[in-house]
């Protein structure tokens, strides 16, 4: 008979739905090093894999623009509407296969509960390829970049007596192990780590591929994680009759403008989303001539203490005539660097007409996750909180 893998913290994911967590169950059960690789799951009935999109470059001696799709289905299908994951920049579907410490990941436990799950690689990046000629300088990021931002980024709360990270990172406890190299845990997740095409190039390929991905397996719920929550608004725009709902993780943003330090990276004072949440064009009503005839406004003051101030649109909000047909849900970690704006995207969304539910981890009883929350000691909570979201919106 096959071995049924039993879900860490199950008892919990109950009561986690709408309830406060006690820190001190949150903290348990974490992994001193690398465990095991589980075994399959007996809930799987079916796991394969093909590619979408993609053509041949114009000598015929190579392909560009594919992306590679691994799919999961269930033995019983309790849930008609299947789940796309992209994952984010420099990262590849392994995060949602499973954590770096041998935990179930996000994809075994959603077949559990009988959905269908496709994950893709976006074009240029792990099993889709890498094609320098046609994708450009490829990025990387280090160890020493994903520790300050990912896995341990309450060791760069201050230096000297001066912060060195954004307010929330000393937040920081859900990561299970040190998040530094030389920690087992924190190796395995580096080794996934992938080069990959610039965020520019990225944004087309991946709105192409993901359509041509429902294009063939009809309506679906779209779940995106940083880098490639932008992506999906894009995806949405382009077959919002196939696009049932977006979870996004974390997405790219703020509006308009990058993230000031110690929370971004870019230049805060270059315009770096001129459609508000994309590079490419988001259909709007009253209709765009151009980008620039989008009004924007930046808010006299912050919403509270450890948030960035908000760029919106001047009012009237123009109307996003394709994503105000699909529902969206953006969940947000207490201790990550998207802690300070994420609600700036939430509220664009919202004057745009889009129905959006922004939820913090923390009110919902989750203190400590960072950006990677899907393989954080919470992740399988942060799982069956989305697959309530699902449920209650009725999308099958």
């Amino acid at each position: 008979m096959p071995a049924v893998v039993r879900r860490p913290g199950a008892a919990l994911a109950a009561r986690v739905l709408g309830a406060t967590l006690p820190l001190a169950l949150a903290l348990t059960g974490a992994a001193p090093a690398v465990a095991a690789p589980k075994a399959a799951t007996a809930a799987v009935a079916d796991v394969g894999t093909f590619f979408v999109a993609g053509h041949y470059t114009a000598d015929g001696q190579a392909m560009t623009g594919q992306a590679h799709v691994l799919y999961l289905l269930p033995k019983v299908r309790r849930h008609p509407t299947p789940l796309v994951f992209v994952p984010g920049a420099g990262q590849t579907i392994t995060n949602f296969l499973s954590t770096p410490d041998g935990r179930p990941g996000w994809a075994k436990l959603f077949v559990e509960q009988g959905y269908a799950v496709y994950l893709m690689d976006q074009p240029g990046r792990g099993a889709s390829g890498y094609n320098r000629g046609a994708y450009g300088p490829a990025t990387r990021q280090t160890p020493l970049r994903l520790g300050q931002r990912f896995t341990a980024t309450q060791n760069f709360g201050l230096k000297d007596g001066e912060p060195q990270g954004w307010p929330q990172a000393k937040l920081h406890s859900q990561w299970p192990g040190t998040g530094v190299p030389g920690d087992p845990i924190f190796d395995q997740f580096y080794a996934s780590q992938v080069e990959s095409a610039g965020g520019g190039v990225s944004a087309e390929l991946v709105a192409k591929a993901a359509s041509a991905l429902l294009d063939k397996i009809g309506p679906a719920v779209v779940v995106t994680h940083s880098q490639a929550g932008a992506f999906g608004w894009a995806i949405g725009e382009a077959r919002p009759a196939l696009v049932k709902a977006i979870v996004a993780l974390e997405p790219s943003g703020p509006p308009f403008f990058g993230a000031p330090l110690p929370w971004g990276d870019a230049d805060p004072s270059k315009l770096s989303r001129p459609y508000g949440l994309t590079t490419t064009p988001l259909a709007y009503d009253p209709p765009l001539k151009d980008p620039a005839d989008l009004a924007k406004v930046e808010d006299t003051a912050p919403d509270g203490p450890g948030l960035v101030t908000c760029w919106q649109q001047a009012k009237p909000a123009r109307r996003l005539v394709n994503l105000s047909r699909v529902p969206v849900l953006i969940l947000v970690s207490e201790a990550s660097y998207h802690a300070g704006y994420d609600h700036c995207t939430a509220r664009y969304l919202t004057e745009a007409g889009v129905k959006t539910d922004l939820v913090r981890l923390a009110r919902i009883g989750l203190h400590g996750d960072g950006h990677m929350m899907m393989l954080e000691k919470h992740s399988a909570q942060i799982q069956a909180y989305i697959d309530r979201w699902l449920t209650s919106h009725k999308l099958d």
